[in-house]
């Protein structure tokens, strides 16, 4: 039985919100408004959509402080949306743990094309072969496959589906070298045409949750010139 989508759309600009919320809706989603981030944040509480779109530009709690705040309590996907379209606005989006981002003005179909994606590849990671727990570093380092957790040293690293991706995807092959382009490939299912420094805001991210000295880093390690492996030794 297919997981029951229920995105939570956040944006202040009524038109849109209408726009999107039709097409989503003809692609099956139920879907639930707010056009502030307090309103926001009380139907993120009460709701618990397995989708978040999120509109930088609010009144009120500002997209990046209310994707902040929601970061904090859960892993649930957060697509950005925003008038914001420099590098490093995109690369902050990233930083602050969002999946996705796109820019306005935006083709609604490449929304819902968007979303759906990173959904299924959600809610379908679970359901192809990644079931159970791997164990490295002596206990140290727990993957929690079913329920798209790391454990480090007892605590749940609260990882965003996206950071899991990446550092599961690296943990099978230990020795493997994953270039940027093989990261965004494994987060975005395909291969990605852009900067694939983005790819940088997610380790960074990785590193301040499972890293005991993020500057020293023995789980995801940097390869000069050619990008990352991962570092763990696996139990057993």
């Amino acid at each position: 039985m297919e997981k029951k989508k229920h995105v939570l759309i956040i944006d202040d600009e009524p038109k849109i919100v209408e726009v999107i919320k039709a097409y989503l809706e003809r692609d099956g989603w139920r879907t639930t408004i707010a056009y502030d981030g307090d309103t926001g944040l009380k139907c993120f509480q009460q709701d618990q959509p397995n989708l978040i779109i999120l509109d930088l530009m609010l009144a009120g709690m500002s997209g990046e402080e209310l994707c902040k705040r929601m970061r904090e309590r859960s892993t649930v996907p957060i697509i950005m949306i925003t008038s914001k379209s420099r590098e490093n606005d995109r690369i902050n989006g990233l930083y602050l743990g969002a999946d996705d981002y796109i820019i306005k003005p935006f083709s609604p179909n490449e929304l819902v094309a968007r979303a759906h994606a990173v959904f299924r590849r959600a809610a379908l990671y679970v359901d192809q072969g990644h079931g159970g727990k791997l164990t490295f570093n002596q206990g140290q380092l727990v993957f929690d496959h079913q329920k798209m957790k790391v454990i480090v040293k007892g605590r749940d690293a609260n990882l965003t589906k996206t950071e899991f991706k990446i550092l599961s995807a690296m943990s099978v092959a230990p020795e493997k070298v994953f270039t940027r382009a093989d990261l965004l490939y494994h987060v975005q299912g395909y291969r990605f045409v852009g900067d694939p420094r983005l790819i940088d805001a997610h380790i960074k991210n990785i590193r301040q949750k499972v890293e005991e000295n993020p500057r020293e880093a023995k789980v995801l390690v940097t390869v000069i010139g050619a990008g990352y492996k991962f570092g763990g030794t696996r139990d057993g």
